[in-house]
């Protein structure tokens, strides 16, 4: 991309920033606004060429930054507390997914082997609870739900890293050994990530206290331990991704600080690059769409925003005296946005043309979702807390506020 390209890629961000607020309340959230650039960006002039394998460190960095600011927020304090539905959520609602969404991509997708059909179920089990921030924002939505959506969000990506890269390495048919290869790799990351992490956020959180740390430098120094972790990991042969999530996870907890602009900066940066992928989305993915898309992927998409999502989620937390409309409200709100896509793009640089049916299913559920999410978040959530309100104002059970399943439920 030349330096006309450049300067309309900016323009069409500084633009947006004018008018993000207004245009919001239109629906027209930023992922809608920018795969919508990029495609016509694709379509007008050989100029503004965006090939995904000219853009991979773009991708990579993106990603990096967005498993490491969304881990960084999750602290083990507030874990506890609800540590039973994160358990549920994450270890049986996710698995639950990913084998669902396995077994219908393998039956309904025709061209998909067992490696890609994994691959398209793997990279769409992440939620992304900005397409949602209405939620996440609005007052009538009890604290703790709004928590339990966002926690969620925060660690599934990470915990699902793993899976896709395994499932592009089968895919990529380099046989059983590289698959074995990319297994070592996510350990050695999980381990490289964990020590540079404790170790950086313990540094952190000591120098902060003792007041070393400039406040102007705090950001951009978080942002390189980021990068850091990631490049050093790579030198050594070990997963990048991993560990960038592990590292984020442990800096968060180990610097000891709840509200610290440098995380914030991460999550600032992570933002504006973002805007980048989503564009580049538009630019790659919607021409193969144009080639390979039928009602069989269409369908696809729809079950994996409902029962791929919802009916793992509600399994997970039988039990929990959580009552159906909160249950059917968390299972609805799990939103696939960035992390699908960023996967859809590694994907389609490692395995070309062989990737193009797994690409545009992943596609077409981040667009649909994106749309769905970014329509009903509003509606929804004032619909529920209007629910819950009249509920709690008509007998004497509290909001569904909870601690651990099997206890009964509080109010904060």
């Amino acid at each position: 991309m030349g330096a006309s390209g450049v300067a309309v890629v900016m323009a069409a961000i500084f633009l947006w920033g004018l008018v993000s607020a207004r245009l919001e309340r239109a629906f027209l959230t930023a992922p809608i606004v920018f795969v919508a650039v990029g495609g016509m960006l694709a379509a007008l002039a050989r100029e503004f060429d965006l090939d995904p394998h000219r853009f991979r460190l773009l991708t990579e960095a993106t990603l990096v930054w967005v498993l490491f600011s969304d881990a960084s927020k999750v602290r083990f304090r507030d874990f506890r507390s609800d540590l039973g539905f994160y358990a549920r959520l994450l270890g049986v609602g996710l698995p639950l997914s990913l084998g669902a969404g396995w077994l219908l991509a393998s039956l309904l997708v025709p061209g998909l082997t067992p490696w890609l059909a994994l691959l398209a179920a793997a990279a769409l089990v992440p939620t992304d609870a900005a397409l949602g921030l209405v939620v996440m924002t609005n007052p009538a939505v009890p604290p703790r739900v709004r928590r339990l959506i966002n926690v969620e969000s925060g660690l599934n990506d990470g915990l699902v890293t793993p899976v896709v890269l395994v499932a592009i390495a089968g895919a990529a048919q380099t046989g059983q050994e590289s698959v074995g290869k990319v297994v070592l790799e996510l350990v050695m990351g999980m381990v490289i990530g964990a020590g540079s992490g404790l170790a950086g956020g313990w540094l952190f959180g000591r120098a902060g206290r003792s007041g070393w740390v400039s406040e102007d430098f705090a950001g951009p120094a978080v942002l390189a331990l980021a990068i850091g972790v990631y490049a050093a990991s790579i030198a050594a042969h070990a997963s990048g991704f991993v560990a960038a999530f592990i590292a984020g996870l442990t800096f968060g907890n180990a610097a000891g600080r709840s509200d610290i602009r440098d995380l914030r900066y991460v999550s600032y940066t992570a933002e504006l690059a973002s805007l980048l992928v989503w564009m580049l989305f538009g630019a790659t993915v919607l021409p193969v769409l144009a080639h390979v898309f039928d009602w069989r992927i269409a369908l696809y998409a729809l079950l994996s925003l409902t029962v791929v999502r919802m009916a793992p989620v509600a399994l997970s937390l039988l039990g929990t005296h959580l009552d159906r409309a909160t249950v059917l409200f968390v299972g609805w709100f799990g939103p696939r946005g960035l992390a699908s896509l960023i996967f859809a793009l590694l994907a389609l640089d490692a395995l070309g043309s062989g990737a193009d049916t797994v690409v545009a299913v992943i596609a077409v559920t981040v667009l649909a979702s994106v749309v769905a999410h970014g329509a009903s978040s509003g509606p929804l959530a004032a619909r529920y807390g209007a629910a819950i309100r009249a509920r709690q104002a008509g007998s004497d059970r509290p909001l569904p506020e909870f601690r651990s399943p099997g206890q009964p439920l509080s109010s904060t």
